[in-house]
């Protein structure tokens, strides 16, 4: 009887964010994830795209979307008919895999220890060696000399720093691995240096099976991971080895890790909040004209159409005093700031910042260089203490504000501190960078007009699209003084030249059409209504000694100050393990000023998941304040 063929399980893949869109995306980063954490293993065959598409209920061109994305960039290979397997050749690291060194893939790539022979195995079996020295005839490669980590010796017993004994006789001193790591045929030219070591931390990780502790410890933990490092490909050194930018981007990359899109997470859309229909029909529209895409570079500034709308609409709903030749389009307020610091900051000039303030400026300038230029102004209920930053430094060459809703704690910026902040502009040329945060988002009263209204040559006026549409979309704007903008284009020419531009015409039609109006109203009443589900529920959930609401009317999220004593990075941290993200507002402010607090959002969610989510918060500060 002929056997079926039995076809590719369908790989576990994390859940996918239909909420966000580009799910073709989303499903090519899974995959790549899958194959980077040795989930999906080289020449692993895939199921096929109608099955994977069932399986995770998508349309079945979103799954050869993604497919022939992966195949574009080298980690599938696609045979036609025959169907679509992980790249054969593919190399990755043990790391990147997700895997600790000496750790088998379960199920997939654990080896009996007998089969690897005299020469070694190259990568070690330690997962961090190198391809060993002169070992037993038989047993696991341990760390012999400076190449791997642990292990067995072999039967004659003489790997130079191997692990535990074989079955016959005891790990000898004289043999180690070749300075490079290769198959077996070092001299024992380091024996010496082998036999000194006796850092043995990372080599009893990697020997939980040896029979002997006491021969693991011979290894040079430090060669090892540099002989490791040159096989897999790998750093494995970890942070307090990387290269000291690379540390510090590291740690800036772990302060941005999005929160997953649940109650409390900060802009994250959902249902009524979403542009879905409109959006999709001006896209399919445009498609439809069927004009051939550009296939030269684009103006720096982005698209003529979405910087005529811009300027209409920041004219038209803030007072922001500007033409389209001043509009620069971005990928967001993050990319405007960035631009803004390169521009108006000289080697050794000192800016302002709030304190507390997004993390995103602290950032930009710790990693540029500039720490020393950062100054911390407090921030009170009036916003920005001016005259506490001419105190500090009054010859700073620029102010980096959120004046409409101080981030994180929601207050706007005083008549009086806006006429003093620019005030002090003039006196002493200096910039101000207004990032118009929430703005749209003002439930009672009327919103106050933008601070670069009342002085256009000396305001850098910041905007975003991706948080009242959706994150997702990344696009932003910055409005520049006249002189101002030959600069800020140089700057971005550096960074990325100019956004892409479809989406780019896309939302030139829904601003210009009128449907970004419609969209700030309707999703003004919905957040208004979350905003006050999630206060009734806190405050009926919260015992008022322990946490209490900063007052704030504007926006898309609240700030819990949290009693004396309580960490709000532990809050934070047992809050996610509960189902509830939530940031922290400690690291916001400058060292040693510090007060403990977390940012709620409270958009895009259901009402009885809020509650829900409301009252395991609640339990978790409860908890951490006993």
């Amino acid at each position: 009887m002929a056997r079926t063929a039995r076809s590719p399980a369908v790989p576990a893949l994390g859940p996918l964010d239909r909420a966000a869109g580009q799910l073709s995306r989303q499903l090519a980063q899974a995959l790549r994830d899958a194959i980077r954490r040795g989930g999906l293993l080289p020449g692993e065959p895939l199921p096929a795209t109608r099955q994977l598409a069932a399986a995770l209920g998508l349309a079945r061109g979103t799954v050869i979307e993604a497919f022939e994305q992966l195949v574009a960039e080298g980690f599938l290979v696609s045979r036609g008919r025959t169907g679509t397997w992980v790249a054969p050749a593919l190399s990755l690291p043990v790391a990147a895999m997700g895997l600790h060194p000496g750790e088998a893939r379960p199920g997939r790539d654990a080896e009996p220890v007998s089969r690897l022979g005299r020469a070694g195995a190259v990568g070690g079996v330690g997962g961090v060696g190198g391809v060993g020295g002169v070992v037993g005839t038989v047993g696991t490669v341990g760390t012999a000399g400076t190449a791997g980590t642990a292990g067995t010796a072999g039967t004659a017993g003489t790997a130079g720093t191997a692990g535990t004994a074989g079955t016959a006789g005891t790990a000898g001193t004289a043999g180690t691995a070749g300075t490079a790591g290769t198959a077996g045929t070092a001299e024992a030219t380091e024996a010496t240096e082998a036999t000194e070591a006796t850092e043995a931390t990372e080599t009893a990780k990697s020997a939980k099976s040896a029979k002997s502790a006491k021969s693991a410890k011979s290894a040079k933990a430090g060669n090892s991971r540099r002989h490791a490092a040159s096989v897999t490909g790998e750093n494995p050194a970890g942070p307090s080895r990387l290269p000291g930018p690379a540390a510090m981007y590291a740690a800036i990359a772990a302060d941005f890790e999005p929160l997953p899109p649940i109650p409390f997470a900060v802009s994250v859309p959902g249902g009524a909040t979403l542009p879905d229909a409109a959006w999709r029909r001006l896209g399919n529209r445009l498609r439809a004209r069927g004009p051939a895409a550009p296939s030269g570079y684009g103006d720096t500034r982005g698209v003529d159409a979405l910087r005529e709308a811009i300027a209409a609409y920041v004219r038209r709903a803030r007072s922001v005093r500007c033409e389209a030749a001043q509009v620069i389009v971005t990928s967001g307020t993050q990319q405007g700031l960035y631009l803004a610091t390169q521009v108006l900051l000289g080697e050794g000039e000192r800016a302002w910042v709030e304190n507390p303030a997004y993390r995103g400026i602290t950032a930009i300038l710790e990693s540029t260089g500039r720490r020393e230029a950062i100054v911390r102004v407090p921030v009170d209920a009036e916003g920005l203490d001016v005259d506490a930053g001419l105190r500090l430094a009054p010859e700073a060459r620029a102010a980096f504000v959120t004046p409409s809703h101080q981030y994180p704690l929601g207050m706007p910026l005083s008549v009086a501190r806006r006429d003093a902040l620019l005030d002090w502009a003039r006196a002493r040329d200096a910039w101000i960078v207004e990032d118009d945060y929430d703005s749209e988002l003002r439930y009672a009263g009327h919103p106050f007009p933008a601070l670069q209204g009342l002085d256009p040559r000396r305001v850098v006026y910041l905007g975003t699209f991706s948080k009242i549409l959706f994150p997702s979309l990344r696009l932003g704007y910055a409005i520049v003084p006249p002189e101002l903008v030959a600069a800020f284009r140089g700057a971005r020419v550096l960074m990325d030249r100019h956004p892409p531009e479809a989406d780019q015409h896309v939302l030139a039609a829904f601003i210009g059409e009128g449907h970004l109006d419609r969209h700030i109203r309707r999703v003004r009443g919905v957040y208004a209504a979350s905003r006050a589900r999630l206060i009734a529920t806190l405050d009926a959930a919260l015992p008022p000694e322990l946490a209490w609401r900063e007052p704030s009317d504007q926006g898309m999220h609240l700030v819990l100050w949290l009693a004396p004593g309580v960490d709000d990075r532990r809050v934070a941290a047992a809050a996610l393990e509960a189902g509830v993200a939530v940031r922290p507002v400690s690291p916001m402010y400058a060292p040693g000023t510090a007060r403990a607090g977390l940012v709620l959002g409270f958009g895009g969610y259901d009402e009885a998941v809020m509650e829900a989510a409301a009252r395991r918060l609640a339990a978790v500060i409860v908890a951490a304040a006993k």
